[in-house]
């Protein structure tokens, strides 16, 4: 795919103000919005507020299995040091292992990858056959793990690695009890219906950085708290086996984890096949490919 005319500008010198999204939320056609595993409900719910959690949707054998693969990782030598897996700042605590969802880095977890569940309920609201644009394990650990600024991964995706369209999902696998003390996830409801362009060009290898600790790409504070303000925020508080989905757009953060429990989730881009990425828009050269999928933007198959 060719890179587009720059629908989204962002990374600029001079701030610009906030504008409403131009892609839609929902990508399905009208008639055909209830076609799979999520219900009228959800689908406007997705719509409205940009995410959906699902309680306990992976069963306590699956999260078992799911967690020894993490622990497997941590402490694999080959990945010790390898770009891809990245420390807490000023640590040698684990922060993410990226590029998991690649039968090289784990069998396990590419399967996870291509759960029926989870691709019958992406290509439902994106209309359209998926690959994984990123993949990674977050860690945070008890009283060690890091938290991270409000962002759009999307605003990074266009600036740094050239996805034109806002026609991505996240699926986040919550592996250990989320708490308001552990740093949960915290998303604004509708901030997803809105893009924020920030201001600051893009540092060469600015994913070195921001990794552990995001400065660059950042919501100016009067656009986050219109949109708090409006939205308000929410916090993924459940059980290990949850689900989270969210629009690529959606405002989120994390607060560092206080509590002595860790706070680990397995986390996939699903990226429409229609919307694959080409050069970066705001940055000087493209990030590495475990961080963005540049080689095989093969449709996913179910697993089963």
């Amino acid at each position: 795919m060719e890179n587009t005319r720059d629908r989204y500008p962002t990374r600029t010198q001079e701030a610009l103000r906030m504008f409403p999204r131009l892609d839609p939320v929902v990508h399905t056609d009208e008639d055909r919005r209830w076609d799979g595993p999520l219900g009228e409900a959800e689908v406007e719910a997705f719509e409205r507020d940009g995410f959906l959690f699902f309680p306990g949707f992976f069963g306590a054998d699956e999260v078992a299995e799911f967690r020894e693969e993490l622990r497997r990782l941590e402490q694999e030598p080959s990945l010790r040091d390898w770009d891809g897996m990245v420390r807490e700042p000023g640590s040698e605590e684990v922060r993410s292992v990226f590029a998991i969802h690649r039968p090289s880095i784990s069998e396990r977890l590419a399967r996870l990858a291509r759960d029926r569940r989870l691709l019958d309920r992406v290509q439902q609201l994106l209309a359209s056959p998926t690959y994984i644009h990123q993949s990674r394990i977050n860690y945070k650990p008890g009283f060690k793990g890091k938290g991270f600024n409000w962002h759009s991964d999307f605003e990074t995706w266009h600036a740094e690695d050239g996805m034109p369209f806002m026609r991505a999902i996240s699926c986040s696998i919550v592996l250990t009890d989320n708490h308001e003390f552990n740093g949960p996830l915290m998303l604004v409801p509708g901030s997803h219906r809105w893009f924020v362009p920030t201001v600051g060009e893009t540092p060469e290898d600015n994913y070195r950085s921001s990794l552990k600790d995001q400065q660059v790409g950042v919501p100016d504070g009067d656009s986050l708290a219109a949109l708090i303000r409006e939205g308000g925020i929410e916090a993924a508080k459940g059980p290990a086996g949850s689900l989270l989905m969210f629009e690529c757009n959606t405002l989120h953060a994390s607060n560092a984890n206080l509590s002595p429990d860790p706070r680990s989730n397995v986390f996939f881009v699903y990226n429409s096949v229609r919307n694959r990425p080409s050069g970066p828009f705001s940055a000087p050269k493209e990030r590495p490919d475990f961080l963005a999928e540049r080689s095989d933007f093969t449709a996913l198959e179910p697993a089963d």
